[in-house]
């Protein structure tokens, strides 16, 4: 990812309700969710979702596809992975544990949020 690219990305989730939107589909998984079932989720009116969405798949974050005469979108998880590693890539001077135990190592940190929450 490029720097021009990682901003677009970051722009688009600095706003709420595209990060609820994000985070939702990220949680749907690759089967993706309908827009109604996430304005009822998120209790967004369909125009208000229907712009995030449109931001969301500008910056290159989710992407849709048909199914009959649905739209079904989802969570682009390599572009996700690409932000995170474009983010994390020279975390401590690009040395393996440079910063200690974990301190770059984003499945670390979200195994270790899940077992907070347990």
């Amino acid at each position: 990812m490029d720097k021009k690219n990682a901003v677009a990305a970051l722009a688009a989730l600095a706003q709420e309700h595209r990060l609820e939107v994000f985070r939702l589909l990220v949680q749907a998984g690759a089967e993706g969710m309908a827009p109604g079932r996430m304005a009822e989720r998120l209790g967004l009116p369909g125009a208000t979702l229907s712009f995030h969405l449109t931001q969301l798949r500008h910056a290159g974050l989710v992407s849709f596809r048909r199914a009959g005469r649905s739209l079904i979108y989802a969570a682009d998880y390599a572009a996700m992975n690409d932000l995170l590693f474009y983010l994390t890539e020279n975390c401590c001077q690009g040395q393996p544990g440079g910063c200690g135990p974990g301190a770059c190592d984003t499945t670390a940190m979200v195994l270790a949020k899940q077992g907070a929450r347990q």
